[in-house]
């Protein structure tokens, strides 16, 4: 087995995860910009807080299209890294190798079905007579790099799930960096607007995936890219779809919450109570990616040690990384709760939107400091593959909570637009403490299982 591979069944923990987290967390800062940075050169178009809104109307189908890449990303990278831990790099191959086929597949069949219904989609999604023109115009070019998207977003997990997590940083760092320079360039000096916006971002992506592909077929890489493993195996596919599901829901799901709220935000206020729904959407981007850079790189090692049966060191990966996460929520919302013009003031200093934006975050973040706690354990049931178990708790967030309570709650409560915001905390508050006692149940079953086996194992060889 590689040094690199075996590296993570060995040494101090926390050394090893700050080793392995510190350029992940880097890389979804960068990320941040990445997908917040059209939105933040948008607001200060003339217009800017309309273009905005038409852009957040857009967004729930860039979320479905990303969500596709963590179907496939998310649930092969564990699987992957599983079979590393048990000495099967050729196994590990064929994962891989497939869920690049399955990503080139879905980008094909993405592009096509929402290029043909895109506007019927984005009317039923909220869009206004204001709002219509800037997401179509957004959303058709971005929908021409959807193979870029799939490739640079879902392979890249299968660059850090082998340790090469500085390689994973620099994927996301190239993109940015692009991004970042062409967006001022296409939308205010070729005066493009929120076209230029989206030539920006593809162009970006394009570059992103072209250093993914290169690097999965190339000499550095411990596992690669087979031809030979190319032409999906059903088996592979199926067992990798069934880890993903969960994350593929998570994000998929998310897109329907902003459909949800965009609706009930446009019929219970107007198109500037959607620009605010785009900034708090941003602003949780913000504060989310740099979690998710962390699990990402406790991801590998609990995945690898429970391959190999380190228990000991599953276990006190899971306890450091659930601790640095509520910490990091709770210092977040206190953030938020203090100095929500702070974050507003990025994107739009339009007053209207920063007084109805700034009274909103107050509102819909208010359970977001115990979160950490739900991410830390939903992303360890996936790092376990534990994929029945994290799909469960995916799906009853967003659509057995906070979904229906976005409809329920106008009902009950006479100020429409905070009954409307209401409905994110009490859903936040409810998961989180529902998983954390369905995750110690599994957890202590699964760990304990486990042990046992390796146990007997001993005694046989013995």
């Amino acid at each position: 087995m590689s040094k690199k591979a075996t590296n993570l069944g060995e040494g101090n923990i926390k050394k090893l995860l700050l080793r392995l987290a510190a350029p992940a967390i880097v890389a979804q800062i960068v990320n941040v910009l990445y997908n917040i940075v059209d939105r933040i050169f948008i607001g200060r178009m003339p217009s800017g807080e309309i273009a905005m809104a038409g852009v957040g109307i857009a967004f729930p189908i860039i979320m479905i299209i990303s969500a596709f890449s963590a179907l496939i990303g998310m649930g092969g990278a564990p699987l992957a890294a599983i079979k590393m831990g048990e000495n099967n790099n050729d196994k590990a191959e064929e994962i891989m190798s497939n869920s690049f086929s399955m990503l080139v597949i879905l980008s094909i069949i993405l592009t096509i079905v929402f290029l043909i219904f895109k506007e019927p989609i984005l009317w039923k999604f909220g869009a206004s007579n204001g709002t219509i023109g800037f997401a179509k115009d957004y959303l058709t070019i971005y929908l021409m790099g959807t193979l870029f998207v799939l490739i640079a977003i879902g392979m890249n997990p299968f660059i850090n799930t082998q340790g090469f997590t500085k390689m994973g940083m620099i994927t996301v760092v190239i993109g940015a960096i692009i991004n970042i320079i062409l967006d001022p360039i296409f939308i205010f000096g070729l005066n493009l607007g929120v076209k230029g916006a989206a030539i920006a971002t593809v162009m970006s992506q394009c570059v992103s995936a072209i250093w993914v592909v290169f690097f999965l077929f190339g000499k550095k890489s411990i596992i690669k890219i087979r031809k030979k493993y190319l032409v999906p195996n059903k088996k592979v596919i199926l067992s990798i779809i069934a880890l993903g599901v969960s994350p593929f829901i998570m994000q998929s799901t998310e897109s329907l919450v902003l459909i949800s709220m965009n609706n009930k935000l446009q019929a219970y206020g107007s198109d500037l109570a959607v620009g605010a729904m785009t900034i708090m959407s941003s602003i949780m981007q913000i504060i989310f990616l740099p979690l998710t850079g962390l699990t990402q790189g406790a991801q590998p090692i609990i995945s690898y040690n429970f391959g190999a049966k380190k228990i000991e060191r599953v276990k006190k990966t899971f306890k450091l990384l659930i601790s640095c996460c509520i910490t990091y929520t709770i210092i977040m919302w206190g953030s938020l709760m203090l100095f929500p013009e702070v974050f507003v003031s990025i994107f739009n200093k339009n007053p209207e939107l920063l007084k109805i934006t700034s009274w909103s975050i107050k509102i819909y973040f208010a359970g977001m400091g115990i979160f950490g706690a739900q991410i830390a354990c939903q992303q360890t049931f996936l790092a376990l593959g534990q994929a029945k178990s994290s799909l469960m708790l995916a799906l009853l967030r967003k659509i057995v909570l906070l979904i229906p309570l976005i409809f329920i709650l106008p009902l009950f409560i006479q100020d429409k637009l905070f009954a409307v915001l209401l409905a994110e905390p009490i859903a936040d508050i409810t998961a989180t403490m529902i998983t954390v006692i369905t995750f110690t149940m599994f957890y202590k079953k699964t760990l304990s299982k486990t042990c046992s086996e390796e146990c007997r194992s001993s005694c046989v060889q013995n």
